[in-house]
């Protein structure tokens, strides 16, 4: 139909359904998922036959209703093998699991048990949840993914909605090479989810979802009016399609783009906007790291008792992650807190905390900084012994560690002038700018100040 049925014939037509079938109906207008599932059905020969039978032109009056209940019947009877498919893949999830990589592939070659838009979907779904932790894994599960692909009935699952999950597959994997450093790989590897995206249904959320995660890699690559662009356009499309959390997320990467560019402040705006649409009981640590982030970036623009009173607000949802990640930078905005309102022995305790609970982490990056904070504090008070002594301990840490080379340069210089008492409060906070700006920029060099 390429005109839009008046209000008559909608009144009509929701008339002439069953209950069942209402119901139905109803769902689809509230569900993206789906509608782009029953576009794909409407596409195979079989119903696109039951519509062209209906529609072909007739003397008498056309009768919609038994079309209609078979075409409802079609649409029930798929939903329930997806439905029985999604509730069987994670039990088959477990059986692919506990072989070697080698045999999972004979497995989902040569088993059609594995043949199953559930497991397929699992299988990507698997690889965005581990990709953070294990990116090598979330890369062996999508590949597992598309590999399974190859199998699935295109006739009965629809080939464009199989594009739509290969493309979100392929973005997963580039993710994964991106969280690796291999940006060029991972470049690559967009460019080819994208092109599966072209064949797809060109259905707008799994176009934000793709632009969401390319995003990132911009980030990295330090393209940053690109990803600030990427992301508006991911953001619109979650609002517009009632993905209110989606949208959060986005909102969140977002803000940490500011926080690459130096601009930490211009973040805050942001994560304020992104709280507001995070579901906490979709993903609680999601939450977390909104709320921690903008505590660090008003504590970096000098808004210490505002940055308190959040802290404070915060701490039932710090308390539900007890882990060592979340609990050690918990400590070290805590002493940032402390610091900045002169609460000079409370910001000693949590650094010295957070530095050794990022050193049992094997964390480089974050024990040097956590580092410079001490460092900062005691230059302030003129603590010359325990400046030495924590100067002889940085080096050798971070060599452990692997720190790359121009950070460790930059922490050896700093060693060097607390040696020979040539430090100061102006080299030390030089220092650490400068390690704050390598940490998301490795290339860049570090040049010695000016005596």
């Amino acid at each position: 139909m390429k005109i839009h049925p008046n209000e008559f014939t909608l009144e009509e037509f929701l008339l002439s359904l069953s209950r069942q079938h209402l119901e139905v109906v109803e769902h689809l207008v509230g569900c993206a998922t789906c509608r782009r599932r029953f576009q794909g059905l409407a596409r195979q020969r079989s119903l696109s036959k039951q519509t062209a039978d209906v529609l072909q032109w007739s003397r008498q009056p056309a009768e919609y209703g038994p079309a209609l209940s078979q075409s409802g019947q079609v649409l029930l009877d798929r939903e329930r093998a997806m439905a029985k498919e999604r509730a069987e893949a994670p039990n088959l999830f477990v059986e692919l699991a506990r072989h070697p990589p080698e045999q999972r592939d004979l497995l989902v070659q040569n088993s059609p048990r594995f043949h199953t838009w559930g497991v397929f979907e699992l299988l990507i779904e698997r690889s965005f949840e581990v990709g953070i932790n294990n990116p090598v894994r979330a890369e062996e599960l999508g590949l597992l993914a598309l590999r399974l692909s190859e199998h699935l009935d295109s006739e009965y699952y629809s080939v464009q909605l199989v594009e739509d999950l290969r493309a979100r597959a392929w973005a997963y994997i580039g993710n994964s090479y991106r969280l690796r450093s291999d940006l060029q790989r991972a470049d690559e590897i967009f460019a080819s989810a994208y092109g599966h995206l072209r064949r797809g249904t060109q259905d707008p959320l799994e176009r934000a979802i793709l632009l969401d995660l390319e995003a990132s890699l911009r980030r990295d690559q330090r393209r940053f009016e690109q990803a600030f662009k990427l992301l508006r356009r991911a953001v619109a499309i979650f609002l517009q399609s009632d993905q209110r959390h989606r949208a959060g997320r986005s909102l969140v990467k977002m803000s940490t783009v500011y926080h690459y560019a130096g601009d930490p402040e211009g973040g805050i705006p942001i994560l304020f906007q992104a709280i507001e649409l995070i579901d906490p009981e979709q993903e609680p640590r999601l939450l977390l790291c909104a709320r921690h982030n903008l505590i660090d970036y008003l504590v970096s623009s000098g808004r210490y008792l505002e940055a308190q009173r959040l802290y404070r607000e915060a701490r039932p949802l710090y308390r539900s992650f007890p882990d060592a990640w979340s609990q050690n930078r918990r400590k070290w905005v805590k002493g940032r807190i402390a610091h900045g309102l002169n609460q000079v022995e409370q910001a000693e305790s949590l650094f010295l905390a957070a530095r050794d609970g990022f050193v049992a982490e094997g964390v480089p990056y974050d024990t040097a900084l956590v580092s410079l904070e001490l460092a900062i504090l005691y230059a302030e008070q003129g603590r010359i012994a325990d400046l030495k002594r924590l100067a002889a301990e940085m080096v050798p840490i971070f060599s452990s560690l692997h720190i790359h080379r121009e950070a460790l340069a930059a922490l050896a210089y700093l060693k060097q002038a607390v040696e020979t008492e040539r430090v100061s409060l102006a080299l030390i906070n030089g220092v650490a700018a400068y390690l704050r700006r390598a940490q998301y920029d490795p290339a860049l060099r570090f040049e010695e100040p000016e005596e």
